[in-house]
């Protein structure tokens, strides 16, 4: 018999209920017969910590870890969560399942640490034992918090170089990894530079199961993964390039997607995220207690550092509004002239998505209570106005901010109108370094700037180069420092007093052990809107 949508849904909820409770298995778990192959190839991962907890990953593929075995079962793999590195102090220990349904997958959400701590976890299953992974919680939300390191990066496709930046991030030692979207890309083959995820456009449940079984091969990501917590967020390549909420983009040639298929395409792509992240089941619950035909998965949250900095990550691609006044009629991104497209300034349109706009102001209106210093908007893309055509008429990207300008306004204006101390936004997406001061009226030179912008490269995929750069700078003056040829990510040291920014660039992403060096540094001191060149 046929199952229907619903039918899937009901199993995964069943699976998550199961995945997720804490089992108390015989102690024979940790002394099973001999693994034959290795379980813990694609290594392990934490991400969305708490002041008294963490959720921990890893996902069993032995031997192949492109190949899902659904008909081995459920699996037992036990967690210990651990104050040393040598595991003499044990915090807190436990057993979970790996069902297939989920891909072997595992989310032990661990509760009962101590607040502000770092901690080292591992998997066992049988006579393995998993990489040694460290993560930490975070601060109590009331605590006085001297000092913060944090890294943000996105874009990464395997195909456009090695994966060089994550190892000399790790060396910088930061408190959490803000990832900012395009984690895997859905295109098929070699795009003629380096090295190919192979299989062609993954379109299905199993195709993106493979292509982050790929990327999660790669030694120095794994390592990035074991070092620190990751804060995650998507963009449109987790799924389908220039999507938008329940409609398909444009992906090139060849594109696999039509309107019919796609919303079960993007469900698969979810699913898969979900599988391959540190995530809590409550994300996906709550999608596939739903009665749509479209699932949903909230990534959107607020993270809490004490009262030094709150970080609201947003999804700016799952709930947004379709890109309006693409050429030919096409679905997806392009550059489209304002005075030409009426449809640009509906008021009614959003990029975030009403529900997740009216969480944010909410969010954004207690900002003044919790006394943080430092509040941060990381999100996918530019958030700034960025005009394409130097001199005389603008021409503006579709596909970001400047595609929802009265979106771009209301967050402004929620900004201004609730006091939020000292706003920075985070961003990715473009393939390239850009740096502004964000204005209300960025039209106009004079106007005070709200909050500060920092738009990260990528970390191999490519970008165009620099040559028009200076023609864009003065046509945006708001705008302080623009690079679009280097890869890397950026470090944000945060304290009380100020924001250090430093722009890190790999020497040569081709080459495996290419050096690193800073591209650009800037300082924000609390309390103004301004950008100061280091």
């Amino acid at each position: 018999m046929h199952k229907s949508p619903r039918d899937d849904r009901r199993r995964l909820l069943q699976c998550l209920a199961v995945a997720a409770a804490e089992m108390w298995l015989p102690s024979r778990v940790f002394s099973q017969a001999r693994q034959t192959d290795y379980p813990f190839t694609l290594g392990v991962a934490s991400g969305a910590p708490t002041p008294d907890g963490v959720v921990l990953w890893t996902r069993l593929a032995p031997a192949a870890p492109l190949a899902i075995d659904a008909g081995q079962g459920p699996l037992a793999v036990g967690w210990e969560v651990a104050e040393d590195a040598g595991f003499g102090r044990i915090a807190r220990s436990g057993q979970a399942q790996a069902l297939p349904e989920l891909a072997h997958s595992v989310h032990v959400e661990v509760q009962g640490l101590q607040a502000d701590q770092w901690y080292f976890y591992r998997f066992l299953r049988g006579d393995a034992v998993s990489p040694v992974g460290r993560t930490r919680t975070l601060p109590l939300p009331g605590a006085d918090v001297a000092r913060l390191r944090l890294a943000y990066a996105s874009c990464q496709k395997w195909e456009d170089g090695h994966y060089a930046a994550w190892r000399h991030m790790r060396a910088q030692d930061p408190d959490a990894v803000v990832f900012l979207g395009d984690y895997i890309y859905e295109y098929p083959g070699n795009s003629g530079r380096l090295r190919g995820p192979g299989g062609g456009w993954a379109i299905d449940l199993d195709g993106y199961r493979r292509r982050y079984a790929v990327y999660k091969s790669d030694a120095d990501l794994q390592a990035m993964h074991q070092a620190c917590p990751w804060l995650m967020t998507w963009d449109d390549h987790e799924v389908h390039n220039d999507y938008a909420g329940v409609q398909a983009g444009y992906g090139g040639s060849g594109d696999p997607s039509s309107p019919a298929l796609f919303v079960g395409r993007r469900n698969a792509a979810y699913q898969a995220y979900y599988e391959h992240m540190p995530l809590r089941a409550s994300a996906l619950r709550r999608a596939l207690a739903g009665s749509g035909a479209a699932d949903q998965l909230r990534v959107h949250e607020r993270v809490q550092f004490g009262r030094l900095l709150s970080l609201h990550l947003l999804d700016a691609r799952q709930y947004r509004d379709v890109q309006v006044c693409t050429a030919s009629g096409r679905l997806g991104a392009g550059l489209v002239n304002p005075a030409q497209c009426l449809a640009l300034a509906d008021t009614k349109r959003s990029l975030l998505g009403w529900e997740q706009e009216g969480w944010l102001d909410q969010s954004l209106a207690l900002a003044p209570t919790r006394e943080t210093r430092w509040n941060v908007l990381a999100q996918q893309t530019v958030f700034a106005q960025r005009d394409f055509r130097p001199g005389p008429g603008e021409i503006f990207s579709n596909d970001g901010w400047d595609g929802y300008p009265a979106a771009r306004q209301r967050l402004l204006g929620s900004l201004q109108r609730h006091g939020v101390p000292n706003p920075v936004f985070l961003g990715g997406d473009i393939h390239a370094n850009w740096v502004a001061h964000v204005k209300r009226e960025p039209d106009r030179p004079s106007s005070a700037a709200i909050a500060v912008e920092f738009c990260g490269t990528s970390i191999t995929s490519r970008g165009g180069g620099n040559a028009r750069l200076p023609a864009l700078l003065a046509a945006n003056p708001h705008c302080v420092f623009a690079d679009a040829k280097e890869h890397g990510y950026g470090i944000v040291d945060v304290t009380p007093a100020g924001l250090d920014v430093r722009l890190r660039a790999v020497q040569d992403v081709l080459q495996r052990d290419t050096g690193i060096s800073t591209l650009a540094a800037f300082r924000v001191d609390a309390g103004r809107a301004a950008l100061e060149r280091l």
